[in-house]
């Protein structure tokens, strides 16, 4: 928690949407992949999702996406999240820069065991991935981060206000809500994640509804991300009333607090 607070202190500092400081190798993106691997992800959606961002990462449009750019090449980073981020759920910095950069970092998350946490922190993996993109050594005209998830923050500090704070860096935020086995006490993820979680110019939300489609949407978000070319196959939420973005937290009062009042330990 200390942790946290103290990475708030620190983008709620920073003046709005500054330009990233210049100095460390220059590439056209700084992308980071916060996967969720909390329990609400059963088996299955996991070995989905996994499979999804290898073969997106293999894929040629992807590798065409990523030298596409001035310079030829992007950042990628990538970590697993629950209630909290652990040390050996983190892939570091690698540059992508053609296949072989990037089949070696698909191999590299085919590689991982599957494990899964209690607890869904969205803000903890928003407020890890801003710290990877502010403490790294490359400079890029454009920063994401780009979240998948299949609920609501209920763990950690608020979800909007650490999606505020790394907002104030001109950090990108996009989501991938999974609604392959929707709670019905959240039916709108969509929704959430489009007025909770994400933001930033350019920001879509990319919802997850069959197994089948796993593969294909993902591949399609990263070549977006990379390529900063808007799609008009995203899918875009409809307006409406705006969401509780404290709803996760309720929830985990009314349903889980009782049996389990320390949620990830």
């Amino acid at each position: 928690m200390l942790k946290l607070f103290s990475l708030l202190a620190c983008l709620a500092c920073a003046e709005a949407a500054p330009m990233p400081a210049i100095g460390g190798t220059a590439v056209d993106v700084e992308l980071v992949l916060a996967v969720d691997i909390s329990q609400s992800m059963d088996e299955e959606e996991f070995a989905l999702q996994r499979a999804g961002y290898v073969e997106a990462l293999r894929h040629p449009d992807f590798i065409s996406a990523a030298r596409s750019g001035p310079r030829g090449r992007i950042a990628l980073a990538y970590f697993e999240w629950a209630g909290v981020v652990r040390d050996d759920g983190v892939i570091g910095w690698q540059v992508i820069d053609g296949a072989d950069s990037a089949n070696a970092f698909a191999d590299t998350i085919a590689g991982r065991p599957f494990r899964s946490f209690r607890g869904t922190s969205i803000s903890g993996a928003l407020g890890f991935g801003a710290g990877l993109l502010e403490k790294n050594s490359y400079s890029a005209p454009r920063r994401v981060i780009d979240i998948s998830g299949d609920g609501p923050n209920n763990a950690g500090l608020p979800v909007a206000m650490i999606r505020d704070a790394a907002l104030a860096k001109g950090i990108v935020v996009n989501g991938l809500p999974i609604l392959i086995s929707p709670s019905p006490s959240v039916i709108r993820l969509d929704r959430y994640y489009a007025d909770c979680v994400t933001g930033g110019p350019g920001l879509f939300v990319l919802p997850i509804y069959a197994a089948s489609e796993f593969s294909t949407a993902i591949r399609r978000k990263l070549i977006q991300e990379v390529s900063g070319i808007g799609d008009a196959g995203s899918i875009r939420v409809d307006a409406e009333a705006p969401t509780d973005c404290l709803l996760g937290e309720r929830l985990r009062q009314r349903f889980s607090d009782p049996y389990f009042p320390e949620l990830d330990r």
